[in-house]
């Protein structure tokens, strides 16, 4: 009996760690019941995409292991003598590191600096603020490039977007975010002095260049300088021989996540109904409804199920981005940013999910309002 009971607390905790990922592997699942497995689901799974990512996830992890970038950030944030500069700091560094190592795994690198920053400093009141911030921020900043957030790599990767149009694309709704991220802050967080204290990290300067170009060779991928396949036997080999903790630490759920939603985007876009719904939905604004499909299912699995039913690659790409904004499933981050909050401030749940549904549901509507907008002006 005890055996069985704890076989189910173990499931319960994997289910709780890895909400995103069970939900899409039981879409799959009741989809399969619709669309039988054929040698068509071969044609779903998008391994450049899965490649790509997987390169990434990998080397920011090996990054990550030496404190690279809490040594960055560090340095960064010692620039400043007070709360707001700092929490501002904090923010734009988990906006620049999206834009580099992808939403998630800047909030999962850069979060816990916020959380040094606030307690060593004693300015706690500021956390949930903060962490709903670095949130904001990881979405909204990945939106520039095409690896920094997942459902863009997918995108990017589907539709053979050029890079310099792809970044245009986004470029507005970029600025917009920088704009009102700013604004927050600095309404929001009083200059109230601080001191920084704690102790300092050293870097490994072989690996710290072994590293780097590891990072620079998986860009290079993403970028379609370099076939996926060379990264793929590169990456983890030289990961693997220097810190084999490192491919260990890969986020495989998230990848499992990718995979099983392929299979689920896969069987309903071979469902007749489904594609006739989805496909009158997206003629009437595909910028609109995938936003608000990101508020349901998540931006990732929007972004993979509607790339089905359109080609208006531009207005699903900003709506897919910007819909990451809004409830705390409609993107994986700010299941992440959720689930460190809870760790770290305990009892504070209901605090933390009003303050973020006032900024985030309030960025969705200035940012959607905007962008149909500037959509009009296009027209």
């Amino acid at each position: 009996m005890a055996k069985v009971k704890n076989v189910f607390s173990n499931i319960f905790l994997f289910i709780k760690k890895n909400p995103v990922l069970c939900i899409a592997f039981l879409a799959a699942v009741v989809t399969c019941f619709f669309v039988p497995v054929d040698k068509e689901y071969l044609g779903y799974f998008d391994v450049k995409t899965l490649t790509c990512l997987f390169c990434v996830l990998a080397v920011v992890c090996a990054l990550k292991n030496i404190n690279f970038f809490y040594i960055l950030a560090r340095k960064i944030v010692e620039l400043f003598r007070n709360a707001r500069l700092a929490i501002l700091a904090i923010v734009y560094i988990t906006f620049i590191g999206s834009m580099l190592i992808a939403n998630d795994m800047a909030l999962l690198t850069f979060l816990p600096l916020g959380y040094f920053v606030l307690t060593r400093t004693s300015k706690e009141k500021y956390m949930a603020f903060t962490f709903i911030m670095q949130n904001i921020a990881a979405n909204l900043g990945g939106m520039l490039t095409p690896f920094g957030n997942p459902q863009n790599l997918y995108l990017y990767s589907k539709f053979n977007i050029p890079t310099g149009e792809f970044m245009l694309i986004m470029l507005p709704p970029f600025l917009l975010a920088v704009a009102l991220i700013t604004l927050c802050c600095i309404v929001f967080v009083k200059p109230e002095p601080l001191r920084l204290k704690g102790k300092r990290a050293y870097l490994s300067p072989r690996r710290t260049a072994v590293y780097l170009a590891l990072f620079a060779l998986s860009i290079l991928i993403v970028f379609r300088s370099i076939p996926f396949w060379i990264g793929l036997i590169v990456i983890p080999v030289a990961i693997g021989i220097l810190d084999f903790k490192a491919l260990k630490s890969v986020d495989y759920g998230l990848l499992f996540t990718f995979v099983f939603f392929f299979i689920f985007s896969g069987n309903m876009a071979r469902i007749e109904a489904v594609r006739e719904m989805f496909s009158f939905a997206l003629e009437k604004s595909t910028l609109l409804f995938s936003t608000l499909s990101c508020q349901v299912i998540s931006n990732v699995p929007s972004a993979i199920l509607l790339s089905q039913f359109t080609d208006n690659y531009r207005e699903l790409l900003v709506g897919v981005n910007i819909g990451g904004t809004g409830t705390l499933i409609a993107s994986l981050a700010s299941l992440i940013t959720f689930r460190e909050y809870n760790r770290v401030c305990p009892g504070k749940t209901l605090k933390y999910v009003l303050e973020f549904s006032f900024f985030n549901f309030g960025f969705l509507a200035v940012m959607t309002a905007f962008m149909m907008w500037y959509q009009s002006l296009a027209i």
